[in-house]
């Protein structure tokens, strides 16, 4: 029987997968883990097989086992997967950190195996100046970083209050653009206070 343990195949598999549940580029990944994208490439297309220590940093990133990389990946329908609790954020306090208690709502259930590593939290969207990307009253998961790659959608705090744009860079302008043509971009000048709380990864639409 083929041992798993060092299978360049099983782990070609498994990170090509990853990557795809989370919709991150080779590029993406190599910049957040500080590997280098030649590298990674290796990894993903089976040519070499990551050090233990490479595997640990990936893993804690994908918020997964390290069996998740190396060994068959295993349906979701075969085995229990952890679920954790995210908050979802009502009104913004200003000054206080986007998850402290005054600003949460409430707390909703997500799968841990799907979930981005690191600061998480959920938005509710109002108006339709996203449709059809995102819908009125959808909730959307938000990952907190402070900057995101140009036509990401971002939740952007303005004045104190959270939008979701998808940012556009033209120099060191930036523009908070809508997926709706019926509204006008956002020009973020120097007398706005605005900045990123974090992308957008994932969509529950309302019924």
């Amino acid at each position: 029987m083929t041992n798993s343990i060092g299978n360049k195949e099983i782990m070609s598999s498994n990170l090509k997968r990853l990557m795809n549940e989370r919709n991150l580029s080779q590029a993406e990944l190599s910049r957040r883990l500080g590997f280098k994208t030649s590298t990674l490439g290796d990894w993903i297309s089976g040519k070499s097989y990551p050090r233990i220590d490479k595997i640990e940093k990936m893993a804690n990133y994908f918020n997964v086992e390290k069996s998740a990389l190396i060994e068959p990946y295993k349906s979701q329908n075969n085995f229990y997967h952890e679920v954790i609790q995210i908050p979802l954020i009502g009104e913004i306090a200003c000054g206080e950190p986007i998850t402290a208690i005054e600003n949460v709502e409430t707390y909703m259930p997500a799968p841990a195996f799907t979930t981005p590593s690191g600061n998480n939290f959920y938005l509710r969207a109002k108006g339709d100046s996203m449709k059809p990307t995102i819908n009125d009253k959808s909730l959307v998961l938000i990952h907190e970083q402070p900057n995101v790659e140009d036509g990401e959608i971002a939740a952007v705090l303005i004045d104190g209050d959270a939008t979701l744009k998808r940012v556009k860079h033209q120099g060191k302008t930036v523009i908070l653009m809508p997926d709706n043509n019926q509204y006008n971009p956002i020009v973020l000048t120097d007398d706005i206070d605005a900045r990123i709380l974090g992308k957008a990864v994932q969509v529950v639409n309302s019924l």
